[in-house]
């Protein structure tokens, strides 16, 4: 799936291919990619404009023209970006054009193309990004703290949730936990100051290792999400569970759920 490192490969490729040309026709038909535009209407918004900014907040992307229309680009859970050949989005897909959803054609013959398999992107005019909390790559320490550590949500729940912080998804919010060797299902709320910290680094960390090694998939632990998967630090087995609707796993030793030295009652984090 898709998260946010990969996401930014897709805005980067839009953002070193694709801006300043000129748009000459859209294929917007698909109305459920589309939705809720009628086929036509994100084309005539389009038509004849030039992309000037690629931009992107957690998960989502979206590409500013030089006549106001601002069009927005979502991946869902197996959409690639694709310009002129060079593609950027799930890594595992392999995807030809039968699987193309939304194509922007460009005067210069060249296109840029929304591919995907599961028909679960989106493409839609002028999105709404404010309902947003701030980019997880971006956060800093003490508005994480702010906004995580508080409530009696499970912390895997609490750092999933768009409106908090934006970008983290199922694989990467299992990758930051273990490098902080928190228990997904912890109250977000139960956590000391310095717990809350941690998880912080170790969810930047796990965020600049996916970017510099091609996705998050790439993560220490991600191989180890299976039946009979041992933790690779320790050596322990893996456990799975379901965590706010989500697969998870943990390490059953560094990450059982317990109170941890210096966590409090659920409250809301100092800072």
């Amino acid at each position: 799936m898709p998260e946010l490192p990969e996401v930014e490969r897709a805005r980067a490729l839009i953002e070193a291919r694709a801006l300043g040309r000129r748009i000459a026709a859209v294929d917007d038909s698909d109305t459920y990619v589309c939705r809720p535009h009628p086929p036509g209407e994100i084309a005539s918004a389009l038509t004849g404009a030039r992309l000037t900014a690629a931009r992107r907040r957690g998960k989502t992307m979206w590409c500013e023209t030089d006549r106001g229309p601002v069009l927005g680009l979502h991946l869902g859970m197996a959409g690639k970006i694709v310009v002129d050949g060079a593609e950027a989005g799930d890594p595992k897909e392999v995807l030809g054009t039968t699987w193309d959803r939304f194509t922007v054609e460009f005067e210069d013959g060249g296109r840029l193309v929304l591919r995907d398999k599961r028909r679960l992107g989106r493409a839609v005019l002028d999105p709404v990004i404010e309902r947003l909390g701030p980019d997880a790559a971006e956060v800093s320490a003490r508005e994480f703290r702010e906004r995580v550590g508080h409530g009696a949500a499970p912390l895997k729940v609490r750092i999933m949730d768009q409106a908090v912080i934006a970008g983290v998804g199922n694989l990467l919010a299992d990758e930051a936990l273990w490098q902080a060797r928190i228990s997904p299902q912890a109250p977000a709320g139960s956590l000391s100051r310095p717990a809350v910290s941690r998880l912080y680094h170790s969810l930047q960390a796990a965020l600049a290792s996916a970017e510099a090694n091609g996705g998050v998939h790439t993560g220490e632990v991600i191989a180890a999400r299976r039946r009979g998967g041992v933790c690779p630090r320790c050596g322990a087995p893996m456990r799975q569970g379901v965590v706010g609707g989500r697969t998870t796993w943990w390490c059953s030793r560094e990450q059982a759920l317990r109170r941890a030295a210096g966590a409090r009652a659920p409250g809301r984090a100092t800072v």
